[in-house]
């Protein structure tokens, strides 16, 4: 018996809000689109599970210009798609020493130079927004329209405009086989066959994984990320989400409660999963020496979550046509910040898809820039 193949004129792998975004422009203009996602129900990658937060306070203009042209769609969702994104906007704040201000002023000078808006200002202008201990801080930056959305909210909306286009959605559809067959990708999933001339990889974390399927080497890697929340009821304000990089411990206020974490550098890259308590002690450490009024808030253990960062070497996504396979295009490797970029990365996908330049130069973020050493120089990760 012939198992039937179904065909599409792009199959995006992977149904995170990377994945919805560029199956929402794919079909809107006018692609037969399938999109084969791992997970039971929305959400349960690495977009169900962020922190949320969307900033244009990158150093590298590629990145200012993704998360400065998302947010501005996240804005003008309601009157754009009549749909929600959960848009709030409360701004982000970084704190920084005088050692690494001259390095971090470089950095505002490209954000203003891509037009978003960032303003200087002094640790006590700053210790309004949100308090801390000022000593060791030279001097602060703040993103007025920085803030953070509902990725899955956001996630729903691009999916339904999708399928309202005429997109497939298969769910859950592990990916276990793919070739590059008579001038298309031959994809093998739980959910069947599927056929196209063009495979987008938006797999998040799996990205690697997928593309290693295909034969490519595609450096994306899992990593562990916990985010631990105070208790609600403690009155807390919203604050902006605040980043001490003396120590790179961030915190966001989430109504009543506060969301808070430091990155552990020593997290082995991997599939493993829960939350990461005894790290906490260390987060905390941090919390002690710049908001000791952190530390005074309890844990509420059932809210606290964890993630995937899908991590890069250098912590810049891999976006682009792979130029050893034709038809192939990744989208993936956002280490973090895929849920502030992914707007713009729909619309930039979809012109690869056309033949087109997109209207974001994002040449510096191909994939082969990791064979000829031209990796990127991003100095705002967290």
């Amino acid at each position: 018996m012939t198992t039937q193949v179904k065909t599409a004129d792009v199959i995006v792998i992977g149904g995170g809000i990377i994945g919805s975004a560029c199956a929402f422009r794919l079909s809107e203009a006018g692609y037969r689109v399938a999109v084969l996602d791992r997970g039971a129900a929305p959400g349960r990658g690495s977009s169900g599970r962020s922190g949320a937060g969307v900033r244009v306070q990158f150093s590298e203009e590629v990145n200012v210009r993704l998360s400065w042209e998302s947010i501005q769609e996240y804005q003008r969702f309601p009157e754009q798609f009549g749909r929600e994104s959960g848009y709030v906007q409360n701004g982000y704040l970084f704190l920084v020493p005088r050692e690494g201000w001259d390095a971090h002023l470089q950095g505002v000078e490209v954000q203003r130079g891509a037009g978003a808006p960032v303003d200087v200002i002094t640790p006590q202008e700053a210790a309004g927004h949100v308090p801390f201990l000022t000593e060791g801080i030279y001097r602060c930056t703040y993103g007025p329209q920085d803030g953070y959305i509902d990725p899955l909210l956001t996630l729903n909306a691009y999916t339904a405009m999708a399928l309202e286009r005429g997109a497939e959605l298969c769910r859950p559809a592990e990916v276990t086989y793919i070739e590059r067959r008579d001038g298309a990708w031959a994809v093998s999933s739980s959910q069947g066959e599927f056929s196209a001339p063009v495979v987008v990889n938006a797999a998040g974390a799996w990205s690697g994984t997928v593309a290693a399927l295909a034969g490519l080497s595609v450096p994306v890697r899992p990593r562990r990320r916990s985010v631990y929340r105070t208790r609600s009821g403690n009155g807390t304000p919203g604050y902006p989400l605040t980043i001490d990089t003396t120590s790179n411990l961030w915190l966001r206020g989430h109504g009543d409660t506060v969301i808070f974490t430091v990155s552990n550098p020593q997290q082995p890259d991997g599939l493993e999963e829960g939350i990461d308590w005894p790290w906490l002690t260390t987060v905390r450490a941090a919390a002690a020496r710049r908001f000791p009024w952190l530390n005074e808030l309890d844990i509420d253990r059932s809210y606290s979550f964890w993630g995937y960062y899908e991590m890069t070497p250098d912590g810049s996504p891999v976006l682009g046509p792979a130029a050893e396979a034709p038809g192939w295009i990744n989208a993936c490797g956002f280490s973090g910040h895929g849920v502030q970029q992914a707007a713009a990365v729909g619309r930039i996908v979809t012109s690869f898809v056309r033949g087109e330049d997109p209207f974001i130069d994002v040449s510096s973020l191909q994939l082969e820039r990791f064979a000829h050493d031209r990796a990127t120089a991003e100095r705002h990760i967290v």
